[in-house]
C-alpha cells in the first residue's frame, strides 16, 4: 500500500478541526482532513448538538407562547404540535449548515477531504478505512485530533436490552411521547425536558445528584427547578436507577431514593447523563498517546498531547464541552503554529448558557467556588421581575446573581437566569476580561428598556 504524505493531518472536522484545516491550507501546508461520515460534516455542533437542539427549542418556545397567548391579550383557538413537522424543520436547518460546510471544505481541501474512519499506525501515520471500503495510509509530521464525543450510556441492568433514546436519536422521533422519562439533570437533559414538556409530553427527570445542574450554586439551581416544576416537569433527585425493563408499550424503572425503592414507568426513555470521548476506534496506543480514566486525551496548556507532533482539540481533550471552546482551541493552535504567537488556554474566561426559557448563563466563579478559593466576596442578587424590559415582554421569571471581590471591586463571577441571559452575559464577560470594576456596569449608560439594563440594577444593589 502506497503511503500518502502530508504536512498536516486533521482527524475530525468539528469546529476546531474544520477551521484549522482550512487555515493550514491557506498557510501553504499540504493538509488532509479525515471525517468519518458525510452526515457529520461540520462536526457535532451542526449535526447532533447545538444547531438541531436550538432549532427544536425554538419550536417549543413558539408552542409555549401560543399556549400562553391569552396573557398578552391575544386569544387563539386550540392548536396542535406536529412533531414530524418540527423534526423536518430541524433537518432542513441542519442540512443547510452541513452543505455550506461541505462546500467550504471542498473548496479549501479538494480531494484531501477524506470521508472515512482513521486509526493510528504509529505517531506519524494513520490508516483510513474510507466509506467506499478502501484503505489508505496517510503520514504527516503533525497530527490534530478533533473527534469529539458521543452519548455516554451508564451500566444500568437491562438498559441496553430495553431500547432507549439518546440526545441524538430522540431528535428523529416523529411521534410525541405520552410520558418521557429522562435520565440526567444536566444541561442536555434539562433542554430536552422543557422542550418535550412544551410539545405536550408528560416529563419526569431522574437525577443522581442532590440538585439539578450540580456545578451551579444551590440558589440558582433551586430557582431554575422551581420554574421547570411550574411548567409541570417532575423531578426525582438523589436517585439511583437499579434496573430497566420494557413491558408492552411501557418502560419500567426501579429506582432507589434514600431508603425508599419505587417503580416508575413511561412510554419513552431518554438517556442524557453526559458525553463520552470518541477515541475507541483511534488506536491511540499505537501512537503512544495516553488517555485518562474516562478515555479523554490530556493536553498541556498549548493543547499538545504527551507525544510531540500530536495535538488534541475540542471536546476530546476533556475540557469544557462547548463549541466556543473548540473554536478557541483552534485559535491557540493557529497562533502558535501559523502566526508565530504564543497563546495558551491558561486563564481563559469561559461563558456557558443553558438554552431553556428563561436562559441560564454563567461566567467566572460561582459563589461556592469563590469561597473555596478564599476570595473576600460580596454577593448581590436581583429578581428578573425588577427589570422593566422583563415586565413589558412578560418574561419576569428568574434571578440574577453576581460575585464581586470586596477588595478590588472586580467581578469574579455572574449567573443570570432570565430572558436573553445568553446575550446579556457577554457584557459582563467583557468587563471581567478587561479587569474593570463592577462600577462600570453599575454606572454605565445602558439602553432602556433592555434586559442588559438589568446589570445597572443588579450592581446598584452593592
Amino acid at each position: 500500500m502506497n503511503t500518502e504524505y502530508y504536512d498536516d493531518i486533521v482527524i475530525g472536522g468539528g469546529k476546531a478541526g474544520k477551521t484549522l484545516a482550512s487555515a493550514l491550507v491557506a498557510a501553504g501546508r499540504k493538509t488532509a482532513l479525515v471525517e468519518r461520515s458525510l452526515t457529520m460534516i461540520g462536526g457535532g455542533c451542526i449535526n447532533i448538538a447545538c444547531i438541531p437542539t436550538k432549532t427544536m427549542m425554538a419550536s417549543a418556545e413558539v408552542a409555549h407562547t401560543v399556549r400562553s397567548s391569552a396573557v398578552y391579550g391575544v386569544k387563539t383557538n386550540e392548536f396542535t404540535v406536529d412533531l414530524a413537522a418540527v423534526i423536518q424543520r430541524k433537518r432542513s436547518v441542519v442540512l443547510a449548515a452541513r452543505e455550506m460546510n461541505l462546500h467550504n471544505l471542498e473548496a479549501a481541501l479538494g480531494k484531501n477531504l477524506i470521508i472515512g474512519t482513521a486509526r493510528f499506525v504509529d505517531a506519524k501515520m494513520i490508516e483510513v478505512t474510507t466509506v467506499e471500503g478502501n484503505t489508505r495510509l496517510l503520514a504527516a509530521e503533525r497530527l490534530f485530533i478533533n473527534t469529539g464525543t458521543q452519548p455516554l450510556i451508564p451500566p444500568v441492568p437491562g438498559l441496553k436490552e430495553t431500547g432507549f433514546f439518546t440526545s441524538e436519536s430522540i431528535m428523529e422521533l416523529e411521534q410525541l411521547p405520552e410520558h418521557l422519562i429522562l435520565l440526567g439533570s444536566g444541561y442536555i437533559g434539562l433542554e430536552f425536558a422543557q422542550m418535550f414538556r412544551r410539545f405536550g409530553s408528560r416529563v419526569t427527570v431522574i437525577g443522581q445528584s442532590e440538585q439539578i445542574l450540580s456545578p451551579q450554586d444551590p440558589d440558582m439551581a433551586i430557582a431554575l427547578q422551581t420554574l421547570l416544576e411550574r411548567e409541570g416537569i417532575e423531578f426525582l433527585l438523589k436517585a439511583t436507577v437499579l434496573s430497566v425493563v420494557r413491558v408492552g408499550n411501557a418502560t419500567k424503572l426501579q429506582i432507589q431514593i434514600a431508603n425508599r425503592a419505587i417503580e416508575i414507568q413511561g412510554s419513552h426513555l431518554l438517556v442524557a447523563v453526559g458525553r463520552a470521548p470518541t477515541t475507541n476506534s483511534l488506536n491511540l496506543a499505537a501512537a503512544g498517546v495516553v488517555t485518562d480514566a474516562s478515555g479523554f486525551i490530556p493536553v498541556n496548556d498549548r493543547l499538545e498531547t504527551n507525544i510531540p507532533g500530536i495535538w488534541a482539540l475540542g471536546d476530546i481533550n476533556g475540557g469544557s464541552q462547548y463549541t466556543h471552546i473548540s473554536l478557541d482551541d483552534y485559535r491557540i493552535v493557529k497562533a502558535n503554529l501559523i502566526d508565530g504567537g504564543n497563546r495558551s488556554r491558561l486563564d481563559r474566561l469561559v461563558p456557558s448558557c443553558l438554552f431553556i426559557d428563561p436562559e441560564l448563563a454563567q461566567v467566572g466563579l460561582t459563589e461556592t467556588a469563590a469561597q473555596q478559593q478564599g476570595y473576600p466576596i460580596r454577593v448581590v442578587k436581583l429578581d428578573a421581575s425588577a427589570i422593566p424590559r422583563a415586565r413589558t415582554s412578560g418574561q419576569t421569571d428568574g434571578l440574577l446573581k453576581a460575585i464581586v471581590d470586596s477588595e478590588t471591586g472586580r467581578i469574579l463571577g455572574c449567573s443570570l437566569l432570565c430572558h436573553a441571559a445568553g446575550e446579556v452575559i457577554s457584557t459582563v464577560q467583557m468587563i471581567m476580561q478587561a479587569k474593570l470594576p463592577y462600577t462600570v456596569l453599575r454606572d454605565g449608560v445602558l439602553t432602556h428598556p433592555t434586559m442588559t439594563e438589568g446589570l445597572n440594577l443588579l450592581f446598584s444593589k452593592l
